[in-house]
């Protein structure tokens, strides 16, 4: 870094996410006004959040809140599934209309006791990304004084074994990428994948960039290290062209309401927000992602 310094991942300010939230509402009223608050039938979206939870946290969904986004996707008939199924769909061609994936980063033990049950409800299944390391207790998640109570090894394998969750890799330690050396950076990809394909004894194949920090040299380390397909935190839509080691998601914030879900799920929040990679290359020294519009 030109600064001397590493930019480290954690939460913003709190003043930042209640800008965003208000940034937010404007853009879904706006989908609102155009649309007639009908969705867009084109590709298919991701959509991910981290954790589930009444405590007061800007990662944190609350469950009813949650429960009343899911029941929205089943009233209007969706169908909700894990991002390796999403990205055979794309393969396939055209995938169906209202579908959509869910996935979870992080591995927070409250989306197996507060999502996992509505999910269930539902039939929607949805991919879990984990740190195996931060999972195993020799790292921890540096934005939190007080990191809440993650999912253990025995939960995940027991969990990742039913029709809900599936788990895949977010690298060793939820580094920024970006500022390791070549080396440090393929032992953070390859050896997620590795520990914890040992840990599942199965095939992991999908990789989530921590903070969907990547350029050209990661997108080509997940390849290189095996995985079939890598997730973004990059808005928009994705179709059988879609890079599928540049999947765009959108997050689900905690602060959305009924409508915010509505316009992300309805393709009303598929452009970036003003400023947003200005912002991302302030804070964290990222350069501008690979552009997802097309497979390499």
């Amino acid at each position: 870094m030109t600064e001397g310094r590493k930019r480290e991942l954690g939460l913003a300010p709190s003043i930042f996410y209640v800008l965003k939230g208000g940034l937010t509402r404007a853009q879904s009223l706006s989908w609102l006004l155009r649309s007639g608050g009908r969705p867009a039938e084109n590709g298919l979206r991701i959509l991910f959040y981290h954790r589930v939870s009444d405590d007061r946290d800007e990662l944190a969904v609350r469950p009813g809140r949650f429960a009343r986004q899911m029941d929205h996707l089943a009233a209007e008939g969706y169908r909700a599934v894990d991002v390796c199924t999403a990205a055979a769909l794309l393969d396939e061609g055209v995938p169906p209309p209202r579908t959509v994936a869910l996935s979870f980063d992080d591995g927070y033990r409250d989306i197996a006791e507060n999502a996992e049950p509505i999910l269930a409800r539902h039939g929607f299944s949805a991919t879990v990304f984990v740190a195996p390391a931060v999972i195993d207790g020799s790292a921890s998640f540096g934005w939190y004084r007080h990191q809440p109570p993650l999912l253990s090894w025995d939960e995940i394998t027991a969990l990742d074994r039913g029709p809900t969750f599936d788990f895949q890799a977010h690298s060793l330690t939820h580094p920024n990428l970006l500022e390791l050396s070549d080396q440090d950076a393929h032992r953070e990809i390859a050896g997620s994948k590795a520990a914890l394909e040992e840990r599942l004894e199965r095939r992991v194949e999908a990789f989530s960039y921590p903070a969907g920090l990547f350029g050209a040299r990661e997108r080509a380390l997940v390849s290189e290290a095996g995985f079939r397909l890598a997730v973004s935190c990059e808005p928009g839509v994705n179709d059988q062209g879609t890079d599928r080691f540049a999947l765009r998601r959108r997050q689900i914030d905690a602060r959305d309401r009924l409508l915010d879900f509505r316009a992300k799920v309805g393709g009303g929040h598929d452009s970036p927000p003003p400023l947003r990679t200005a912002y991302r290359r302030y804070r964290f020294g990222a350069e501008r992602p690979i552009s997802a519009s097309s497979r390499r």
